[in-house]
């Protein structure tokens, strides 16, 4: 049987690419230069699934995905959680003390700020850490470093110097795995079946007092956990704000769909984006 392929953005090395293989052994990974590109490479059936980048724990939520999402017509259907270890990367005879300059994504950079003043190095910005390991690679001088995966060595040829050189150990991005809705094959939620399930949603409420407390209110007196909620402004208006809300549980339990209900009650535009598996990362 042939594995669907999954789409990520970035160049393969990328974290997004790790996740992928490690998430789903044996699919082949289509990189792809932007979300909107990702995301259209399911849509239009030249990937089977998507592994799109949603929350990181340093840095919160993944720009773009939450206003995305919700306009893609895919659908959640399950998540992963990929630990980031960065690693120290050069040319192969390189040496520590030889070492100069050091590339690697923005994010990346702050959260190796104690190697870069331990090393003395000067930071040089790039649109992301697989990309610079490329770079590095095709420039071929041991003055230059990159931060960035041990599968990015792997694919570059380039040596690890120093792994987990980052600043926190806890460094993690969670991704929703999406597809399309009729997808044969790959629409089924991801995961082992009759564990905690997960509920992703997007709603818009009333510009009403107290408007956010009345629509959540169903949650707390089903006793149901909110393990994320995110909220933006719709078209620049400052008025109207749509939330992105992760919950425990399956919409067909008595809990949630009372919650539901009330919901529906007092806010607007309620669609559920998902209900996957909840990954065994959470630990329950």
């Amino acid at each position: 049987m042939t594995l669907p392929p999954v789409a990520f953005q970035g160049v393969p090395g990328a974290y997004s690419d790790l996740a992928c293989r490690t998430a789903l052994p044996g699919h082949p990974t289509v990189p792809c230069a932007s979300f909107e590109a990702a995301i259209e490479a399911v849509r239009s059936g030249r990937a089977g699934l998507g592994m799109l980048a949603c929350e990181n724990s340093l840095v919160g939520r993944v720009p773009d995905i939450h206003a995305l999402l919700p306009t893609s017509g895919l659908r959640i259907v399950g998540e992963h959680f990929q630990r980031v270890e960065h690693c120290l990367l050069a040319i192969p005879g390189a040496t520590i003390d030889g070492l100069k300059r050091l590339h690697t994504h923005p994010v990346a950079m702050g959260q190796v700020r104690r190697l870069i003043a331990e090393l003395g190095l000067t930071p040089v910005i790039e649109a992301d850490t697989a990309l610079a390991a490329e770079q590095i690679a095709a420039r071929g001088d041991p003055a230059d470093a990159a931060i960035a995966s041990a599968l990015a060595a792997e694919l570059y040829g380039l040596d690890i110097l120093r792994r987990n050189v980052e600043d926190e150990a806890h460094n993690t991005t969670r991704f929703y795995i999406c597809a399309r809705p009729d997808a044969d094959g790959v629409a089924a939620p991801i995961g082992a079946a009759g564990g905690t399930m997960m509920t992703t949603l997007v709603f818009r409420t009333r510009n009403l007092p107290a408007s956010l407390y009345k629509a959540l209110g169903g949650f707390a007196t089903n006793g149901l956990n909110l393990t994320r909620l995110e909220s933006y402004m719709l078209d620049g208006a400052f008025t109207a704000t749509q939330f992105l809300c992760d919950v425990e549980g399956h919409p067909d339990s008595a809990p949630m769909a009372n919650a539901l209900d009330e919901l529906r009650y007092f806010a607007a535009d309620l669609d559920i984006l998902g209900v996957y598996p909840a990954s065994s990362f959470r630990s329950f």
